[in-house]
């Protein structure tokens, strides 16, 4: 099959370099081409070394956007590799083999493979401390904790592709009746989270005054609240923290509105 290579692009700080091969798929099927032949998407920055890192993601996905944006404050290179979660790639057979769940994000590190945004990021500040995301002390650690698994554990479980796929699909939902089930999930979850800021000393970020692991997590739930009309009226310390995450060059690049599969 002929390979194509697009032109070397900018974004912000990033260089991106694509490359890809044609599908060929049943459109009537869930695409059955091998992950080795899937667009690989290489981004880079000055400051990090030649052998980047391997990120499965996916641009819509608030997990993988997590990710992103720790890479991006840790200034780590990465190659990009898009799973195309509405058209199913998650479901292939050799992608299983990278993720058991056939979730995204994977984070392929020379060849050891990290699932769930978490961990990874978690896994990140371990082995690349600078600058940290989470506090150094330990109550501290735990309020972050807390913070980035009320959006990660109990907001977005209920309002992810495949759970608003099965009200569609199994259950029937109309569309008016699924956005209303996401926009219910979502403004409770970010009114919990705004309530929980509001315990906490003042600061331009969720906790702290650089961005946190809260904060990875805060951000891409705003960018669903947002593109599903969720109202965020009443949450002042949380879009605050979000305006001062978005003034940031690693949250402008890791948007979903700046991947470079977001055409697809």
């Amino acid at each position: 099959m002929e390979k194509i290579h697009l032109e070397l692009y900018r974004i912000k700080n990033l260089k991106l370099v694509i490359s890809r091969m044609p599908i060929m798929c049943n459109v009537n099927a869930v695409c059955s081409r091998p992950v080795s032949a899937l667009p690989s998407l290489r981004y880079s920055q000055e400051m990090t070394d030649s052998q980047p890192l391997r990120l499965h993601n996916y641009f819509r996905s608030s997990a993988s956007f997590r990710v992103r944006i720790a890479l991006g404050l840790k200034g780590l290179a990465y190659d990009y590799l898009p799973i195309h979660l509405a058209r199913g790639e998650q479901k292939l057979a050799a992608f299983a083999e990278l993720s058991p769940d056939s979730l995204v994000p994977v984070l392929d590190i020379h060849g050891q493979k990290l699932t769930q945004s978490l961990a990874i990021i978690e896994y990140l500040d371990e082995v690349h401390p600078q600058p940290p995301l989470l506090p150094p002390d330990a109550l501290g650690r735990a309020r972050v904790r807390a913070l980035a698994q009320s959006i990660a554990c109990e907001v977005h479980p209920l309002n992810n592709l495949r759970v608003l796929k099965y009200l569609a699909q199994a259950l029937k939902v109309d569309e008016a009746a699924k956005n209303e089930w996401y926009r219910h999930w979502c403004c409770s979850g970010l009114e919990a989270f705004e309530r929980q800021l509001v315990l906490l000393p003042t600061s331009p970020y969720c906790y702290g005054d650089t961005p946190s692991l809260a904060d990875c997590c805060l951000v891409p739930q705003i960018f669903n609240a947002q593109r599903f009309d969720v109202s965020t009226d009443n949450l002042p310390r949380t879009m605050a923290a979000f305006e001062a995450c978005m003034a940031l060059p690693a949250f402008q690049a890791a948007q979903p509105a700046a991947c470079p599969d977001s055409a697809s």
